[in-house]
């Protein structure tokens, strides 16, 4: 949004010109990202903590888990609310993949929401079963990845680690492959969430090759 409001007067203000750059939006949206979750956290917590929304520990966890329980949680919320706001506010709202990254991101919230909301909400120990979760989460997959390859410009070469020289052409199958990759790495993320912080080293790695 802000790139079609302020690039234009780079003509008159030269200043303006960096909103051209990628690397100047993406540090941007970074910082308006974590003062959306520095303003608004505070806030969340108080009003988590009035509902008593609390971390649920299951009984065959650790012993020390235990101390835990009551935890505010649903923060999923806040971080998805300041991602989407700040993608919205910096990135170039023409480019295609930023729509369907934003629809990714949304859909796969959107379960997160769903699920901790049974749970916590609604009381439901299970929440959103998992074979409803897997195929929502195929579903947004292959949608994505239909989308992608419809477009007459997209390339479903890919890329292999280290052989340079090899970049296969997977054709139609790259819907498949796409898929498992979004659905994949999504459980994989919330596999590895199962301790405090272990999900957030491999995060920042990942989140780090698109800076």
């Amino acid at each position: 949004m802000l790139y079609y409001l302020l690039y234009p007067l780079h003509t008159t203000f030269s200043v303006f010109n960096v909103f051209r750059y990628i690397t100047f939006r993406t540090i941007y949206a970074s910082l308006t990202a974590l003062l959306i979750c520095w303003l608004l956290g505070p806030w969340m917590i108080r009003k988590l903590t009035e509902r008593q929304i609390g971390q649920y520990v299951r009984t065959d966890g650790p012993p020390a888990h235990k101390s835990k329980t009551g935890t505010p949680t649903m923060g999923g919320l806040l971080i998805l609310f300041a991602v989407v706001t700040a993608t919205l506010l910096w990135a170039d709202l023409a480019n295609f993949f930023v729509w369907m990254v934003l629809l990714v991101t949304v859909g796969y919230g959107a379960v997160g929401f769903v699920d901790d909301y049974l749970m916590q909400i609604k009381k439901e120990t299970r929440g959103l079963p998992g074979r409803i979760k897997i195929l929502i989460q195929v579903g947004i997959g292959l949608l994505v990845a239909g989308l992608l390859y419809a477009r007459a410009d997209f390339d479903t070469h890919v890329s292999i680690p280290f052989l340079k020289q090899m970049a296969p052409d997977l054709g139609w199958a790259y819907i498949h492959f796409a898929t498992m990759v979004i659905a994949g790495t999504s459980n994989a993320v919330n596999l590895t969430d199962g301790l405090d912080g272990l999900a957030m080293g491999p995060v920042t790695v990942a989140a780090a090759t698109f800076v």
